[in-house]
């Protein structure tokens, strides 16, 4: 049924000016401004990311965008020049490291938040 439709993800956030300046401005994304105030994220070799305005709106409690890097070490200490902050986990079976990095099995990958609060991530491919 849906084989060949060419489906794409979205999510909300409180203000879009702000989700603008952060996946344009500072993840270097191009963004294109659609209707009803949606932002779209024009992400290379996918169907745009749409982030839709909510007045309401609460962060994702979970992540919601993923970018494979080659290197997250590097992508880790870019971002974090460019001001963001990374998420730091400390539970029994979930450690991040000195430089917020999870490398407890699995791909290597480090979580930081856009503006609204949503969860992102940068794993290594």
């Amino acid at each position: 049924m849906f084989k060949d439709t060419k489906a794409f993800s979205g999510y909300s956030v409180n203000d879009i000016a702000k989700a603008k300046a952060f996946y344009h401005g500072i993840l270097g994304l191009e963004t294109k401004d659609g209707i009803e105030g949606i932002l779209e994220l024009q992400i290379k070799g996918n169907n745009p990311v749409i982030l839709y305005p909510k007045p309401n709106h609460e962060p994702a409690t979970f992540t919601v965008l993923n970018f494979p890097v080659s290197d997250v070490t590097l992508a880790v200490q870019q971002l974090k020049e460019k001001g963001v902050v990374f998420e730091r986990y400390d539970l029994d079976n979930f450690k991040t490291d000195e430089d917020n990095i999870f490398r407890g099995g699995g791909p290597l990958i480090a979580w930081f938040k856009d503006p609204a609060g949503n969860i992102l991530s940068v794993i290594q491919e």
